[in-house]
């Protein structure tokens, strides 16, 4: 109910709008409540006494059209105004009396919510902070959204709504701050253990004070590339404010394609062997064990046990037998049989993604062996 920003000044308005039109009924219906226990009392002998009477058409207009007008008036309102402050809908205006103009760019910040913990990502600048969001005021800013495990919630209540932010997945807000100040930013959703402390700091800056504060980030000497975010992603409570002074540019989408693990097959590689038919039940056997596992707090167990692979699945009993028979073959061609090929798949046309690490000779052996 203070808002700092044109889009939350918007939110409030709509929310003060919407409880004055219901108190347009709630306010006489409570009054009549109380007019009508006080005249109808046991000792009250001068009440109309009518037992038989049961309809006034005046009595039932007013009951009905009165609601009825509410309904309309809070339908129209509310269309509206979810529309015009649609989270995906650009900004067309900096406040109620300044419009958005052709040579305003947005700022686009990119942000990853960690267990427990908000990444925060500047691709026009090249740095990224962690638990601390900054902007300078009267610039539209373009939030795009995503998360490292499980569903959370962006919150800037000074700012603009709340935000899902969701793996494989991106959303997107855009908002603007009017007001010099330092804001609080957290999670509205549950999401574990540490939930209660992932809160951070949103500084609204004038220009000069956001050009300091982003050259405070390229200061850092902590460099953000794959390997970095994998250790930045194991889950952690009450982390402290962090800035990386470079980020890998290619990071934010192995992030949302979930394939920042090197070796990983991204989630449009998978879509686009999808969309050619799939890769049958040879394709269950391209995996490998996980290299490094955030989501089990372990390095060296997966959701199945030590040493699993990644999840995979046979719909019916006819494919799993078929797969069982297909192992059996494969063993004993594998015998005469080069040695296979590591090579995650990829789909038709995509570029490879890159890889900090190569599979060992070790693994190399493993693989070739257990027929992975």
């Amino acid at each position: 109910m203070d808002p700092a920003g044109h889009v939350a000044a918007q939110q409030r308005d709509l929310l003060v709008v919407s409880v004055l039109l219901m108190l347009v009924i709630i306010i006489p219906v409570m009054a009549l409540i109380v007019w009508f226990a006080w005249k109808y009392r046991a000792s009250n002998k001068d009440a109309k006494y009518e037992p038989d009477w049961d309809h006034s058409t005046h009595l039932e207009l007013v009951i009905w059209a009165a609601p009825l007008l509410i309904i309309i008036c809070l339908g129209a309102v509310t269309w509206t105004g979810t529309h015009l402050l649609d989270p995906y809908r650009p900004l067309d205006r900096i406040n109620h009396n300044r419009p958005v103009t052709a040579d305003v760019r947005p700022i686009e910040v990119q942000v990853v919510a960690l267990d427990w913990k908000w990444l925060f990502i500047y691709p026009e600048y090249g740095v990224a902070t962690v638990n601390e969001l900054a902007a300078p005021v009267d610039r539209p800013v373009r939030f795009t959204l995503t998360a490292s495990s499980v569903m959370n919630s962006f919150y800037i209540p000074a700012l603009a709504g709340q935000i899902y932010a969701m793996p494989g997945m991106e959303s997107k807000l855009h908002a603007v701050i009017n007001a010099p100040g330092e804001y609080r930013g957290f999670s509205a959703n549950y999401s574990g253990d540490g939930f209660s402390g992932m809160k951070f700091n949103f500084h609204g800056l004038d220009e000069a004070g956001f050009e300091a504060w982003i050259n405070r980030a390229r200061a850092s000497n902590l460099t953000l590339d794959r390997l970095s975010y994998l250790d930045l992603a194991r889950p952690s409570e009450h982390v402290a404010p962090m800035q990386f002074s470079s980020v890998d540019p290619l990071l934010w989408d192995a992030v949302v394609g979930r394939c920042v693990e090197p070796g990983k097959m991204c989630m449009s590689e998978m879509e686009s062997l999808n969309a050619q038919g799939g890769t049958g039940l040879q394709g269950i056997r391209n995996t490998l064990p996980p290299s490094s596992d955030i989501y089990t707090r372990s390095n060296s167990t997966a959701l199945g046990g030590e040493g699993s692979g990644y999840v995979m699945q046979v719909c019916t009993v006819e494919e799993a037998n078929e797969a069982a028979a297909g192992r059996a073959r494969m063993a004993r061609e594998s015998l005469l049989a080069p040695p296979r090929s590591l090579e995650p798949l990829r789909g038709a046309g995509l570029p490879r993604h890159r890889s900090n690490t190569t599979a060992t000779p070790a693994v190399q052996t493993a693989a070739r062996d257990t027929g992975f």
